[in-house]
């Protein structure tokens, strides 16, 4: 049980048990279902935790030169790399890092391919099916006007020489029911092409290690898939499910006040700037030892965070007992999604980083100050 008097505040800290358990899992996936599952570190890209997480799947994808470059040097294997557009000045190093690179359109693989190809690496297209269940527009890759992947009607009858792979990827935190209906999609208006292909990457959004997830589903469903299709090498690759609920950002009341009825709990953290999806999503997370919704008669209170945007809070939560000055509060999973949005607007320090180990010992890993926010400006 983690001991959050050793941790300070604020911190974000991960148990390494509970991501041992969540990578024991998208394992038995990998090696049931014969496909390889990479981390997206889009998602969780916590390079301290790599020797662990290098156990269980065989590499990471990556979005940008210096996630291919994290993923080389402290996941020590070359990056699957997709972007939605590539940097000429870039391009050297980034195929340096790459044992993969996706293109989101012809054009860009027409200006970047050939290079691709004479360094050995596998190219491939990232497939707009034109079917996604995300409810939120904001990270919907199908609503129309959406810049992510090619449409059917854009491609031939052949997949152009020297593309090996399409990638696919439409879910968000979804399970495999979807996954299994977004399948259907894809094969709809692309199997001639995928017939042609080496590899298809079903991409991330595949939240495997939450509790409702049904596992076996989702290998059957695999292993029937590439019955179809015995000349593909799948590919997943979640973010969020190798960092689902392994973690937590501590923090520390400031202050309480009374806001025309309100209490008002003030925090040393920002939800803007620390918690970001809470605000862009929404979603509300989780306090450790809360309500989660207000209970009438109970002491209740909305959270504020450090920075002056008036929209910096969340809220509400009740509690058993009032608040006070000094009081601890622990948000829970808070590490996928959460570390990789932080910033330091108005000059909030970022909160430290930390590891609960399975041996009930806590390593501070990193801490920030007046240098990491200057850096940035």
């Amino acid at each position: 049980m983690i001991d959050f008097s050793k941790i300070p505040s604020p911190c974000y800290v991960i148990e390494d048990r509970l991501l041992r358990k969540n990578l024991e899992l998208l394992k038995k996936v990998k090696d049931e279902a014969g496909i390889e599952i990479i981390c997206a570190l889009k998602g969780f890209s916590m390079y301290s935790t790599f020797p662990l997480v290098r156990e269980y799947l065989s590499g990471a994808t990556s979005s940008s030169l210096n996630e291919a470059r994290l993923c080389f040097e402290e996941m020590e294997t070359k990056a699957h790399v997709y972007a939605p557009a590539y940097l000429e000045r870039e391009y050297e190093e980034l195929m340096s890092y790459s044992s993969h690179i996706t293109f989101n359109s012809l054009n860009q693989f027409n200006q970047f391919g050939a290079r691709a190809i004479a360094n050995g690496i596998s190219c491939g297209l990232r497939i707009n099916p034109q079917y996604s269940e995300v409810e939120t527009d904001m990270y919907n890759p199908c609503i129309a006007g959406s810049r992510l992947g090619i449409t059917r009607n854009q491609l031939g009858d052949t997949l152009p020489e020297g593309i090996e792979g399409l990638h696919s990827h439409t879910l968000c935190e979804n399970d495999s029911y979807t996954l299994e209906r977004t399948l259907n999609a894809i094969e709809e208006r692309f199997s001639g092409l995928l017939k042609q292909a080496k590899w298809l990457n079903l991409g991330g959004g595949h939240l495997i290690t939450r509790a409702d997830y049904n596992p076996e589903h989702l290998i059957a469903l695999l292993k029937n898939f590439k019955t179809k299709y015995p000349n593909l090498k799948v590919i997943l690759e979640p973010g969020s499910a190798v960092g689902w609920r392994t973690g937590y950002l501590t923090s520390t009341v400031l202050d309480i006040i009374d806001s025309q009825g309100i209490d008002v709990a003030i925090l040393d953290v920002s939800f803007a700037a620390h918690m970001p999806d809470t605000l862009e999503m929404p979603y509300k997370p989780k306090i450790l030892g809360a309500h989660q919704e207000p209970v009438t008669g109970k002491p209740t209170y909305r959270f504020g965070g450090m920075t002056c945007l008036a929209g910096d809070f969340y809220g509400d939560y009740s509690f058993d007992e009032p608040l006070k000055i000094g009081d601890s509060i622990v948000f829970d999973d808070m590490i996928h999604y959460t570390m990789v949005k932080t910033t330091t607007f108005n000059g909030v320090p970022l909160p430290s980083i930390g590891i609960w180990r399975e041996n009930e010992s806590f390593e501070l890993v990193k801490t920030f100050g007046y240098e990491t926010f200057k850096d940035r400006l």
